[in-house]
This record gives C-alpha cells, sequence and structure tokens, in this order.
C-alpha cells in the first residue's frame, strides 16, 4: 500500500494517478505502454454544382466530433457566395477557390472530397497543388480525362433540355437545376431525399449554378498530381452508367481503390454516419 504521509498536495495526486493507472491496466490486462494518440486528419469536402459547403452540415460535424479537422467550402457563386455569380465564372475560379483555401488555411495532409460534378474540381486542385493532398476521394463523381470538362462526359441525351434551361430561365450564363422537373420533384424521386425536414432544408438552399462549371475543361499534366492516391466511392442504389464506368476503372487502376456505399446520390444528407466512418476508413 503506498502511503501518502509526508507528501505534498501535488506529489499524492502524482502518487495517486499512477496507482490508478497501474490498476486499470491490471484489469484490462494492458501494458503500461502510453495509448497512441489520435492521428488527426484533415478533410476538405468540395460541394457540386446547384450546393455550397452547406451540404457536408452533418458529415461535418461527425468528423469533427471525432477530433478531425474538417473544411467545407463552397464554390464561387454559390450557396451563401451566391451573390458573386457573374457570367464569366466557371471551372477554372472554382479550381482556385479550393486551391486558395488550402494555401491561405496552410493546410497539407489533406484528404480532399469532391462529389458528383466536383470530382472535375479536385482534379484541378491537384494539378495546381499536389504537393499539400494526402488522398483524393471521388464520392459517386466525375472523373475527366486531360482536356475533359463536365459537359463532355454528361450524355448527349441529356444537354439540349440542360441548355434550354439555361436560355430560358439562366439568362444564358446560369444552369437552374439538372434537369426540366423542378427541384420539389427531383430531390425526392432521383436523389431519394426523402425526410422531410431534410427536403426542406436542401430546397430552400439549392441554387443556380454558373454554366461555366460544366463547360470548362481541366487538364491532367501534372506528373506530381497523378501520384496522389485516389478512392471511388460508388452510391450503388443511384443509377448512372457513367458513375459505373468510373467506379469499374477504378478496380483496376494502379494508384486507386474502391469502395461501395449502399445509399443514393446524395449519402452526406440521406447516409452521413456510413459516409463519416468511410472516409475515416479510407484515410486511416
Amino acid at each position: 500500500m503506498v502511503s501518502h504521509v509526508g507528501l505534498t498536495r501535488r506529489g499524492a495526486f502524482r502518487v495517486s494517478a499512477v496507482g490508478a493507472t497501474i490498476a486499470a491496466a491490471a484489469i484490462s490486462g494492458s501494458s503500461m505502454a502510453p495509448a497512441q494518440p489520435l492521428r488527426r486528419m484533415t478533410y476538405v469536402l468540395v460541394p457540386p454544382a446547384w450546393h455550397g459547403g452547406w451540404c457536408w452540415k452533418k458529415v461535418k460535424h461527425l468528423l469533427q466530433a471525432r477530433g478531425h479537422n474538417v473544411c467545407t467550402p463552397t464554390l464561387t457563386g454559390l450557396g451563401e457566395r451566391s451573390h458573386l455569380a457573374r457570367p464569366e465564372i466557371g471551372l477554372d475560379i472554382h479550381v482556385q477557390d479550393i486551391v486558395n483555401v488550402l494555401t491561405y488555411e496552410d493546410l497539407s495532409g489533406v484528404v480532399l472530397v469532391g462529389h458528383s460534378s466536383s470530382g472535375v474540381v479536385i482534379t484541378g486542385v491537384a494539378e495546381r497543388a499536389p504537393e499539400r493532398l494526402a488522398h483524393m476521394v471521388y464520392l459517386d463523381a466525375f472523373v475527366p480525362e486531360d482536356g475533359q470538362s463536365i459537359w463532355d462526359m454528361i450524355p448527349a441525351d441529356r444537354r439540349g433540355a440542360m441548355e434550354a434551361l439555361v436560355n430560358t430561365e439562366g439568362k444564358g450564363w446560369l444552369l437552374p437545376r439538372f434537369g426540366p422537373p423542378p427541384w420539389e420533384r427531383f430531390v425526392p424521386e432521383v436523389w431519394h431525399v426523402t425526410d422531410e425536414a431534410d427536403l426542406r432544408w436542401m430546397l430552400a438552399r439549392l441554387g443556380p449554378t454558373p454554366f461555366g462549371h460544366f463547360k470548362e475543361p481541366v487538364r491532367r499534366t501534372n506528373p506530381a498530381a497523378e501520384r496522389v492516391p485516389r478512392t471511388y466511392i460508388r452510391c450503388t442504389l443511384y443509377q448512372h452508367a457513367g458513375f459505373d464506368r468510373y467506379a469499374e476503372k477504378a478496380r483496376h487502376l494502379a494508384g486507386w481503390r474502391y469502395r461501395e456505399l449502399a445509399s443514393h446520390h446524395h449519402p452526406a444528407v440521406t447516409n452521413p454516419r456510413e459516409l463519416a466512418d468511410l472516409l475515416l476508413e479510407i484515410s486511416s
């Protein structure tokens, strides 16, 4: 038995703490080796067209609760930055938006996540700042080749309706939504966001996207960018032939890993816990 006689209050506390640690180790059968500190990761989650950083709210809180650093920037002209929309905004500016976050926040070792159209954005970011990236995650996202734009990857039979929306509702430079059906129908019927609170939240925030986001091509010419490890996550409940092709490539390409998530196209909204767990597994 350890006596505390003659010890200062601080000394007694230290002795007690050591005794408690020994007892805990004996009970658990563990060694006296110190516990490994949490590896704190930095995630930058990039929203797709029509969305802002708001769409990652649930996942952001879950990752932060695990002790990780999370940035959810909004692209120029969208979300809380919709007042900055103008005709000349395109993919180049959206890529620079994210590069600037990495630079001015002095971020390194970043797990960069792009959802849907922002797969093209993160591809451009890797070209300009590969040294800041530890991993790239394409979440049900477009994966462009050198010189491709999002528009090049959209099926030709859908482009006419989208161009009509730009000309009739978007002043010739904004794409108000993905197709003719209003968001009130599209979001629950196609994206399967059916929870009433989630639906109200999304419908109040979805907004038009500068058409240049879709039309400007991205380059893939930096060898350092191609060395950044990549993972493709396919949301298996969402039917999309293009995403199926990217998923199949990821299964076989060197430098890629492939994961599946049993969700529709918006797991950040409908399956945030499963998505957060998968992001943690990928980056561990």
